[in-house]
């Protein structure tokens, strides 16, 4: 949302022009540098005034609004032509640093925009400049500087403003420093060391590595590989694996540039499972978080509890008024950039950190000490559980209360997600959401997420609450039931106000996944014939897409836990089960082979939250891994996680807080330095969605057209489609670093 019904605070007065900007265009802004001491046709919002003073136009905006268009100045009846560009030009100055949103945009609802950007405005008098193209006619479009949300009071001031067309659209260039590829952080001492050079040449040139004190420690020559087709870059490889010694501050130089510094080392990603797993007590609803665990920047009041503005959701009714209850759905966790809660989504990142955890107790050499109770950033801490438990708990509780209560027409199924009324703005703290909470009908898909992860769970919490592991189970079978007896209640696509629609056409994977989960836990021939006669059982890359499973597509689930964790399936059904993750894991290998930058993806597989579909790859090859101890897919893992970590064609860490060039913008409700400078970026561990070739938000569709697709990211906060945040692609980064880490430490085989 970008703007509000305006009208208040005109005021009449002389007309000059300023002169023209760097357009060739008519100027479109009356009086916009205010050198007869008037201030029409300009006006402001009811909460400030406009002045004149010295040549400008000054208002003081007032402290403890919420959101953006809660201040506005701006002037409207300004005539867009499609097709045209336009230039912006003004100078502004803060008496306290701010962020404007500045947006040239309808008039009226729904004010869709052709300019929207976010400002850093300083008691610098610094000219500000954007050119953008216009996608449709308007004859009475308005100029807004939104400068609401802001906790202290301060005065603006606005001069030489201009709007005029005519002007040169820019090209958007990312900025990809080196052409030296590395992983920014480092590698194993005794793990393949691979990177990337992007040149021009296509004759193989030398390498040398240096350690930190700028010795000469390995040469060798590049290997070329052609043009790229992911990104259109021309590539070489070079591989200096013979380089073992541990340390800090290595780099590697080609051609006289130099990457970024990368360690080896052992104990490199110890920190990344505990910061990626951090995401969840960060990202909790309805409970304060702690500064004493994550710091003063990160503190901040609990969200969603009915104090202040907020709405609570420990009594959530139904949208459209479609049900006669409500429901206590309190806790959880936000899913991603905004405040929304959903179930299918939520499934599977509880069920990856389950998987985490149950990994340390099937695989021989996987550490469980660094989950173990008063090792993570939770409040139970000290408990005497797992803190990974601890932390799944909370989730666990939530799935548990979002199914329909008994005695009702659909009793056991799960509602489908719970959020606001309607989109908030960027910036928002959950503490000062506004909207209305409402939960949205139920699905087969989040009833069948509930049974998943409850099964899972139960098996878990037995050796530590037999009470609640009992609960669980309970729920897991009776909400199966129910989802029995409504196979195919789907939920809409076009449900997408306040939230994301998160609907899901087929059902098979979750029924699959859901009969495996309750069959490990229970060995019920009822669920292991569910699975066996499931149509994807045994059918290799309908459980383990080559494209990444995702929580759209959730048998990988299911047929990892059958594989790995003890279970009662006849020995020539887990031989079977075991064969297909092996033959998944070859697959993928052969993909990180003929892949330029060794990432375990095809081309044609850029999407939303592409990084999430490596990480569960990875996930698929790690588990490889452990079932046969074949170090070809150890290697696999380590050569998607380089990629991720900077050796990857625009040269960034999508890992935040990782490597000299980590991504720190994403898209987030309260995570928002980008937006206002006293807000924190996100937080450490804190992977972004990452490359997506169809360009779904305004932003990548201003600057990346015609991106290959490895190219299609942008580190802007208004990127969701590209750059955004969220519990499932946390999940599997948090498994990888804790499968890591144990490598580093010389476990599992």
């Amino acid at each position: 949302m970008l703007g509000v019904a305006l009208g208040a605070g005109l005021i009449a007065g002389a007309i000059t022009l300023p002169s023209a900007g760097a357009a060739d265009g008519p100027e479109l802004i009356v009086n916009g540098d205010f050198a007869d001491g008037t201030t029409a046709p300009w006006w402001w919002t009811g909460n400030t005034e406009g002045v004149v003073v010295d040549g400008q136009l000054c208002a003081d905006i007032p402290g403890g609004t919420v959101n953006p268009w809660d201040a506005i100045i701006g002037q409207n009846d300004l005539p867009l032509t499609a097709g045209e560009s336009y230039e912006l030009t003004y100078t502004a100055t803060s008496t306290v640093p701010i962020t404007s949103r500045t947006a040239v945009q309808q008039a009226e609802e729904p004010y869709a925009t052709e300019l929207s950007v976010v400002d850093t405005i300083t008691d610098e008098p610094e000219p500000i400049s954007h050119v953008f193209n216009v996608g449709a006619d308007n004859d009475a479009a308005q100029l807004v500087f939104q400068v609401g949300g802001k906790a202290e009071p301060f005065t603006l001031c606005l001069d030489d403003i201009s709007l005029t067309g005519g002007a040169e659209p820019p090209v958007y260039v990312p900025d990809t420093g080196s052409p030296v590829r590395v992983n920014q952080v480092g590698y194993l001492p005794d793990a393949p060391k691979q990177g990337t050079f992007v040149t021009e040449s296509t004759s193989a040139l030398p390498w040398t590595v240096h350690n930190a004190a700028g010795d000469e420690v390995a040469t060798g020559t590049t290997t070329p590989l052609g043009v790229d087709p992911s990104s259109d870059q021309n590539v070489h490889s070079f591989d200096f694996s013979e380089v073992t010694a541990a340390g800090d501050g290595y780099t590697v130089t080609i051609d006289e540039e130099t990457s970024e510094p990368f360690a080896i080392g052992d104990d490199l990603y110890s920190s990344l499972r505990t910061d990626a797993l951090a995401y969840y007590y960060h990202n909790r609803s309805g409970i304060e978080i702690d500064a004493d665990l994550v710091g003063e920047e990160y503190a901040r009041p609990a969200g969603h509890v009915n104090e202040g503005p907020n709405q609570g959701d420990d009594g959530v009714t139904c949208w459209k008024n479609e049900c006669d209850y409500t429901l206590d759905a309190a806790g959880g966790w936000y899913d991603a950039g905004d405040h929304g809660k959903y179930v299918v989504n939520g499934g599977i990142s509880v069920a990856q950190l389950l998987s985490s955890y149950e990994r340390t107790l099937t695989t021989e050499g996987a550490d469980g000490a660094p989950l173990g109770d008063g090792e993570l950033a939770v409040p139970e801490q000290g408990n005497g559980v797992p803190d990974i438990l601890d932390e799944a708990r909370w989730q666990l509780e939530f799935l548990l209360s979002m199914r329909v209560p008994e005695g009702e027409e659909l009793a056991g199924l799960a509602h489908h997600k719970l959020h606001d009324a309607a989109w908030t703005a960027l910036p928002t703290w959950p503490h000062l959401d506004d909207q209305p909470r409402e939960l949205h009908p139920p699905s087969t898909a989040a009833t069948l997420n509930v049974v998943a992860a409850a099964a899972q769970g139960a098996r878990l919490f037995a050796e530590y609450d037999a009470d609640f592991a009992d609960e669980l189970l309970a729920a897991a079978e009776s909400s199966y039931a129910a989802a029995l007896a409504h196979p195919d209640l789907l939920a809409d696509p076009n449900d997408g106000i306040g939230g994301g629609a998160y609907s899901d056409a087929k059902v098979t994977d979750e029924f699959y996944w859901a009969a495996a989960e309750l069959f490990v836990t229970t060995g019920e021939d009822s669920y292991l014939d569910a699975v066996l006669g499931s149509e994807l059982h045994g059918d290799t890359e309908a459980v383990f897409p080559s494209g990444g499973f995702s929580w759209a597509d959730t048998a990988a689930l299911g047929g990892l836990s059958l594989a790995t964790v003890p279970n009662e399936l006849p020995a020539e059904e887990l031989s079977a089960i075991r064969a297909s993750v092996a033959e998944a894991a070859d697959a993928l290998v052969a993909i990180v082979d003929a892949e330029a930058y060794g990432v375990p993806l095809t081309i044609d597989n850029y999407v939303w939250g592409s990084n999430s579909q490596v990480l569960n790859n990875m996930v698929v090859l790690a588990t490889a891994h452990d079932l046969t101890g074949d170090d070809v897919y150890r290697d696999a893992v380590l050569s998607g996680l380089n990629y991720l970590l900077g050796n990857n064609p625009l040269n960034l860490s999508y890992v935040t807080g990782y490597g000299e060039r980590d991504v720190h913008n994403q898209h987030h409700r309260f995570w928002a330095n980008q937006l206002d400078p006293s807000l924190p970026n996100p937080a450490a561990g804190s992977v972004a969605g990452g490359p997506n070739s169809a360009l779904q938000d305004p932003v990548a569709e201003d600057k990346l057209e015609g991106c290959a697709p490895a190219m299609c990211y942008i580190d802007d906060i208004e990127s969701y489609a590209t750059n955004e945040i969220t519990i499932n692609w946390n999940a599997p980064l948090a498994w990888i670093a804790s499968y890591t880490d144990d490598l580093g430490a010389g476990g599992t085989r």
